[in-house]
């Protein structure tokens, strides 16, 4: 299929920022109305499971948080096309299932931003061939972004038994199950919007685990989100114990009699995530081979989030303390990529201009005579604040504020924007707060300081008139580029230190430069021995490609997919373990 090569979103464009704000908007309000996740079960009565577990021998894929930027997305669906990767000089085969772990798409669900960021790029790769009998399923769960359309365009393109090129859907709701050889499960919930999980999924899965489950049975679960880290960062997150309550209540049946005993000794072999774009492993403590490991793999296209902010100990599921083990890219290498907000002018460009036109607007609504017959920046002109008139300066300053209450709305819309956009529900909490104030108070500065300074220029300096064209349009260059440059610059210094130091605002200084590095996905084999995973990373994405197919149907080709596993494979070995996920 022909598509658009789109490049990695650029989430400071105010434009896209006011319009993910309304999908976002708009999709709560749909999901409190009018779920989707009960209309799917109202229309699919029957509650089934996909049954692959007659085989010897199973691989399954898992990548989340794709369809962004076309180099890495490319480049992961690629490798996930390729009949088998070498893997320290070991062949491992294609996944037989593709499970795609949330946020498939960005920024929002439209449909030719699917067409475009996933439908395109994995057709591309992994062309669909006619007659073949081996295809590999793939099975999809929603992340908040795949739900800004209330999952309208998700569930047409996974639920309807299309292809996403070779690879054909199964599933008919956004929550799946699938039974796997030697009494291996993978649960796949659809937590909505960091919502509760709806009751019709809560039956689906419930009797599932009544009806099939055993004392042998054990699980791999999907979620779209890592809660046990959000719970790390926000003791008043409450995903967290959202995902408890479904594997104790739901899963494992505490408290209901009916098959609470049956189930006592299934065990949660490991929690497979995305939603932070990285590569994490958790590990309990009272580690055994046979351990739930808490893995978060969301490297499948999107920017990438750092891991310096990850906490070295957490508490994991029932309270079992865990630790971090591997992380892609290394804490050090995270720190490093940072330090590229302090390039954000260059980066969000469309932000830089986005500042300078509001203070020139905000210069404009100042330009008002005052009480003494001269204007603000007449009087600014007149002031050299390194020479003993700066109390001046600051007088002329509540002047103009006060005579002018729409110049006060537009620098209390700036302050209070700003201070608000704070993230203190991470990092150094109430620490946050007060960088939050300092940040806006030093926009309020900058505008007045730059204010006086192309006002004296203009005036004092190059001698021009305030009503001359000249002047004006010096001046609207000027707050424009310089004042837009200046204030990027301050905005990236608030991201370095807030995401270095304070150990905050992750996603929003890491979408800042939108780092196209350090993909990831898990190639996992379950055999009679128990469950190997093999993470793969990439250090670096192509950013050139050979399209060696036809302007219609695009194939593109590279020499330089470089990749290699992120640590050794992970093996759990299929046996009981000392303590049950069930708290008993």
């Amino acid at each position: 299929m022909k598509f658009e090569k789109r490049p990695m979103v650029n989430w400071y464009d105010p434009k896209q920022l006011a319009f993910t704000a309304v999908k976002t908007v708009l999709s709560a309000v749909f999901g409190n109305f009018a779920d989707r996740r009960e209309l799917q079960a109202a229309l699919d009565r029957e509650n089934k499971f996909y049954d692959y577990s007659k085989k010897e021998e199973i691989w399954v894929d898992f990548v989340s948080d794709l369809g962004d930027g076309f180099n890495p997305t490319y480049a992961l669906a690629a490798l996930l096309s390729r009949d088998s990767l070498h893997l320290r000089g070991k062949p491992v085969k294609r996944g037989d299932i593709l499970i795609m772990g949330g946020d498939e798409v960005y920024p929002t669900p439209e449909k030719v931003e699917y067409d475009n960021r996933l439908r395109g790029p994995y057709h591309a790769a992994f062309p669909k061939k006619q007659g073949d009998m081996d295809r590999p399923d793939l099975f999809a769960i929603p992340g908040n972004h795949d739900w800004y359309d209330g999952l309208t365009n998700f569930l047409r393109l996974f639920t309807q038994k299309r292809s996403l090129g070779n690879w054909q859907t199964r599933q008919s709701r956004s929550y799946f199950a699938l039974k796997l050889p030697h009494d291996y499960w993978v649960i796949a919930v659809d937590v909505q919007l960091n919502a509760d999980i709806d009751y019709p999924q809560i039956c689906y899965f419930k009797e599932i685990a009544e009806k099939h489950f055993n004392e042998k049975s054990k699980i791999i679960l999907c979620t779209s989100e890592p809660s046990w880290v959000y719970k790390s960062f926000d003791t008043k997150n409450e995903s967290f114990d959202r995902l408890e309550f479904f594997i104790n209540r739901v899963l494992f049946g505490k408290g209901e009699k009916v098959y609470e005993e049956k189930n006592k000794t299934i065990q949660i072999k490991a929690v497979l995530t995305g939603d932070l774009h990285h590569y994490a492993r958790y590990e309990p403590q009272t580690s055994t081979e046979g351990t739930c490991q808490l893995i978060t793999a969301g490297g499948g296209g999107a920017f990438m989030h750092p891991t310096h902010t990850l906490k070295q100990q957490i508490s994991g599921l029932n309270g079992d303390k865990a630790d971090l083990k591997k992380v892609f890219p290394s804490k050090e290498s995270s720190v490093r990529l940072s330090f590229l907000n302090l390039l954000f002018p260059y980066f969000s460009l469309t932000m830089l201009f986005f500042f300078g036109m509001y203070h020139l607007f905000t210069s404009w609504v100042l330009q008002t005579k005052l009480d003494s017959g001269i204007s603000l920046m007449e009087k600014m002109g007149q002031l050299n604040i390194f020479n003993g008139q700066a109390n001046e300066f600051f007088h002329a300053v509540f002047t103009g504020i006060s005579h002018h209450p729409g110049a006060l709305f537009l620098n209390l819309l700036l302050f209070i924007g700003i201070v608000l956009f704070s993230d203190v529900k991470s990092g150094a909490k109430n620490w946050n707060y007060l960088a939050g104030l300092v940040h806006g108070l030093l926009h309020l500065c900058n505008f007045y300081l730059l204010f006086w300074l192309f006002s004296r220029i203009n005036l004092l300096h190059l001698g021009l008139d305030l009503n001359a064209p000249a002047q004006v349009f010096l001046f609207a260059g000027e707050m424009v580029i310089l004042g837009g440059i200046v204030s990027a610059i301050l905005f990236g210094l608030y991201l370095t230190f807030c995401v270095v130091v304070l150990k905050n605002h992750i996603t929003e200084a890491s979408s800042s430069y939108r780092w196209e590095g350090y993909k990831n996905f898990l190639r996992i084999s379950i055999d009679r021995e128990g469950i190997t995973i093999f993470p793969v990373g990439l250090k670096s994405v192509p950013d050139k490609w050979n399209n060696v197919g036809t302007e219609e149907q695009p194939r593109f080709d590279s020499d330089h997919i470089q990749y290699d596993l992120i640590e050794d494979p992970i093996f759990i070995k299929n046996e009981k373990i000392s303590k049950a996920f069930n708290g008993n």
